[in-house]
This record gives structure tokens, sequence and C-alpha cells, in this order.
């Protein structure tokens, strides 16, 4: 075989196993394949698809980078369909939407609009639906912030932990895990560029008013203080651009 017809043949057998998985991935979610089943071994595939096992392997790879398959060693191992979590869910949602608006150009307003329209869509179930320990473990965020040593990754991650709780309190798990990616993943890069700017007593204030208005069930008011919020966030940002383009005048729109 020459040397130019290997990195063909790799194109071809990548393209293949992309094939396969897809395949397999389709059968997943048209629940011809349910959590825990077990897939045809790597032979059968193979014999199944024509393609050589380790092609067959590197569709399985694909599968398993996605959760949605695990494997396990042994007499009675092989490749099962993963029941995935919502905890493992949450995080991986979390990672997408860090990684979308790391490497993409989102400007902070667009991004900061979405992430608390998001959140205030939550609202009425939360205000309906909370639990008296979602309640306990925001003013427990809230004690934590108004600490005068706290970090600021502390606070910043306390802030995260405050309206993960909130979001819960909808207690919809299919809502907690849409909002995953605001609360977990956009949350914490606008905390990165605002936190210079903040004013943690505003903060603490207006998550102390958001968490009397939960626990009152006024999801009204509710929808009010988180737009509040919105507002406060977005002027803690246009504070730090303005205070940049003033170090940095070259820099300024």
């Amino acid at each position: 075989m020459s040397d130019n017809s290997r990195p063909q043949q790799k194109t071809a057998e990548k393209d293949l196993s992309a094939q396969i998985a897809q395949a397999i991935r389709d059968a997943i979610l048209s629940g011809d394949l349910v959590a825990d089943d077990r897939l045809p071994s790597e032979a059968e595939l193979s014999d199944t698809y024509g393609v050589s096992r380790p092609t067959v392997r590197e569709a399985l790879k694909r599968l398993a980078a996605q959760s949605l398959i695990r494997t396990k060693r042994g007499a009675s191992g092989g490749a099962f369909v993963h029941r995935l979590s919502y905890p493992e869910a949450y995080s991986q949602l979390a990672t997408t939407a860090t990684l979308l608006l790391s490497l993409n150009e989102v400007d902070f307003a667009t991004a900061c609009r979405a992430r608390f329209a998001l959140e205030r869509g939550c609202a009425p179930l939360s205000a309906h639906n909370r639990s008296v320990d979602h309640l306990a473990a925001m003013r427990a965020e809230i004690t934590r912030q108004s600490q005068p040593g706290l970090s600021d990754e502390a606070f910043c991650a306390s802030d995260v932990a405050f309206h993960r709780a909130l979001v819960d309190g909808a207690n919809n798990p299919v809502l907690s895990w849409h909002l995953a990616g605001a609360v977990e993943g956009m949350q914490p890069l606008m905390n990165m560029i605002t936190f210079r700017s903040r004013d943690r007593a505003d903060i603490v204030a207006l998550h102390t008013q958001i968490t009397d208005a939960l626990e009152a069930r006024d999801a009204q008011q509710l929808d009010q203080l988180l737009d509040a919020l919105c507002t406060l966030t977005l002027g803690q940002a246009a504070a730090i651009e303005a205070l940049h383009a003033h170090r940095n005048p070259s820099l300024a729109p």
C-alpha cells in the first residue's frame, strides 16, 4: 500500500465509524435500544456492517464519549446502553455552554439577557413548588456572601449555588437540566467579568429580596427582582468596559 493511500484509508474508516455510531445512536433515540440493553459484540457488529473490528471499536468510542453507552469487562461484559442520570447531564450541558460562549463571539449583554430570561421563565414554577430546603439553601448562601473576608472566587461560587437552588426549586428535573447551561455554564463566565465592579451589598440585598419573594410564592415580584438583578449585572459589565476603555483608549469603540 502506498503512503498516499494510507491517509485516505484512515479517513474512510473514520467516516464508517461515524456512520455506525450514528446508526446505533438513532436506535437508542428511537427506543429500539433502551437503557441497559447489551449491544452486539464487536465481531457481530463487524459482520453486520461489513467493516473491520478497529472501525467498530472507534464507533463505540464515539458513543461512549457522548455517554450513550458504557462498557463492562469480563465474561458478562460488553457494551451497554447507558442510563444517563440528570447530574451527569447537568455537567455535560454546563461544559458545552461554557465552551460555546468561550469559543464564539457572544457579547456580554446577549449572554446576560439570555441567562436571566431563562431563569425568569423558571420563576413561576419555583414560586409554586419550592421547598423549605431550597429556601434554606438560598439563605445559607446569602449568609456566606455576607462574610467580610470571603474571597472573590468563593463569592462567585456561592452566587452560582444560590441560583442553582432557585432553579431547582421548580422541582422539575427537565427544567433544571435545561438551565444548567445558564446557571453553571454562563453565570461563572459572567462573574469572571463583573466581579471587580461588584458591590456585594447590592447583590446580597437583591438575593435576600428574591428569597423572600420565593418564600411568599410571589411569582410576579420574583420576576421583577430577577429583572433588576439582570439590570444590575449589565451595569457592572458596562462599568468594567468603561474602565478598560479609559485605560486603553485605542480599544474603545
